[in-house]
Order: C-alpha cells, then structure tokens, then sequence
C-alpha cells in the first residue's frame, strides 16, 4: 500500500476502553454515514472501542435536519443544531425558525455549533457576532447547553458571553486555547471538550492547558471526520478514535485511563443530560 493510500485509511480500531466513553462532538454525516444502517456500522464501530454514545453536530441547515433524524435511528446518537459562525452571512428568518424548531426535538441535547470564526473570511464578524447571540437567547430558551466554535476569537467569545449572559451551561467544543485560557474559562463554569488537537506532539500550549483542567469540566470528542488523534495525525476520523484521545490525555495528565474515561462520560452525562433522553 503506498503513502498516499494509507492516508486514506481509518486508523485501527483500539482495544476496548475500560468503560464506556462519549464523543461528545462528532459528525457523522461528514463520516459518510447518510443512511441508518450506515449510523449504526460507524456507532457499533464506536462502542466496540469502548465509546458508548455520540453527539452528532450539525453546521448547516440541512446537518441540523439530519441529525435530528439520525438521533432517532439509533439510542447512542444524540443531536446538535446550530448555524456555523462562517455560514452566518445569509442567517435569515427561514433559518431561525427551523432551528428554533429542532432545537426543541427531545433528542437535541445542545444548541451548536455557534460561535466566533476569524481564521476563515466566509462571513463578517458582524453576521458572525450577530448570529451567535441569537444562538445564546436561543439556548437560553430552551433550557439546552451551548456549544461554542472558537477559532481565533477568544477575547470577542468571552465578552459576548458576558454581555449577553451565559445559558446555564457552555461547551467549548474542540477547545484551542492556552493554559490561562484555559483557567479563565473554568473559572466562569464552562466545560472544556478536547479533541485530537491534544495529543498532537507539536500542541504544546493545548497540552498545558488540557492537563490542567477539572474532570468535572472536560469532555472528550473526536470532531470527524477532521482532527484524528496523534499518531494517525492526518487519516479519516471517526468516533471509536476518541479512545486514543482518551488514553494520551490520561497519560498526559498522570491519571488512570478508567478514571479519566468515567469521568469524562460523566460529565458528558451531566451536561447533556443525557440520562433524562427518552430511548428511541
């Protein structure tokens, strides 16, 4: 098999965890997995790696109306819907009203992904800013966690959560900060989710900050099909890898695996709730 090829390909699946973990932000559809039989390969893949349930996250319009759907195909899948702050350009009324629908779906345990994207020039600042604090009313409103996209917008994330009022409970998906980032966010009650990102070798600001952060404020998630975990940095991803995430940060932070996997899937519990989602 050729360099070029093996890029290409799903990393092994791993020996099963000692318990049972959360990706607690994945997408599914990007996977490849449009049908039910095809949800439930890639989560039967998950749970024989130890990662028991899912959160498929939406980005778009069309993502949120699938993933609601996907979350009733199979009761390891749960949903997020969200506009991505890079397609908030064009956020209309017709958008707000099919959201604000969705969010309301019992399987939808978060509104997201929402946030701040200054990397990318898809969209303004302004529709950006604008959008993300519709998505914080919107959150408050229906009494879901927040799931947050930062990408080079730390200090215009905090301020807009402050000014607007943080829902009950904020998720910084794939967090990207440093260590004072980090604290600063812990500090105010949100919950971190780390992604491969961390246990890239080169990461080291991220690596500082995910040794530092309270279990009971960290989440763990693969965010695939991008971000596969170190060392298959640059293949496919998919949910079964965030066993690899969770044996390198466990190593990372001198803890147990089963420690670190228990807590973990019980702060994805408790933040999502996801033990008061009624079974399909």
């Amino acid at each position: 098999m050729s360099k070029r090829d093996k890029k290409r390909e799903l990393p092994p699946v791993p020996e099963a965890l000692p318990a049972s973990a959360v990706d607690a932000h994945t997408h599914l559809d990007a996977c490849g997995a449009s049908t039910a039989e095809q949800v439930r390969a890639v989560v039967d893949r998950a749970e024989a790696a130890g990662v028991g349930r899912v959160v498929t996250v939406a980005d778009d319009i069309a993502a949120a109306r699938w993933a609601v759907e996907a979350s009733t195909w199979d009761d390891r899948v749960f949903a997020a819907v969200a506009l991505h702050p890079t397609r908030t350009k064009d956020f209309g009324d017709a958008d707000r009203e099919v959201l604000e629908e969705l969010s309301r779906h019992p399987r939808v345990v978060a509104v997201g992904e929402t946030g701040l994207d200054y990397y990318w020039d898809y969209s303004p600042p302004e529709p950006q800013q604008e959008a993300f604090r519709w998505h914080i009313d919107l959150a408050k409103r229906v009494g879901k966690p927040l799931m947050i996209h930062d990408r080079d917008a730390h200090a215009d994330i905090l301020r807009i959560l402050k000014e607007e009022g943080a829902p009950e409970t904020v998720v910084f998906h794939c967090f990207s900060g440093d260590a004072d980032f980090a604290r600063a966010c812990v500090e105010e009650g949100y919950v971190l989710s780390f992604a491969g990102t961390a246990t890239f070798r080169n990461a080291h600001a991220l690596r500082e900050a995910a040794a530092l952060v309270p279990s009971e404020q960290m989440l763990v998630e693969t965010d695939a099909p991008f971000l596969t975990p170190h060392p298959f940095r640059g293949r496919p991803n998919e949910p079964y890898c965030v066993n690899y995430t969770l044996r390198d940060l466990a190593e990372l932070r001198g803890v147990d695996l089963e420690e670190l996997v228990l807590a973990t899937a019980r702060t994805a519990e408790r933040t999502f709730r996801l033990r008061q989602v009624a079974p399909n």
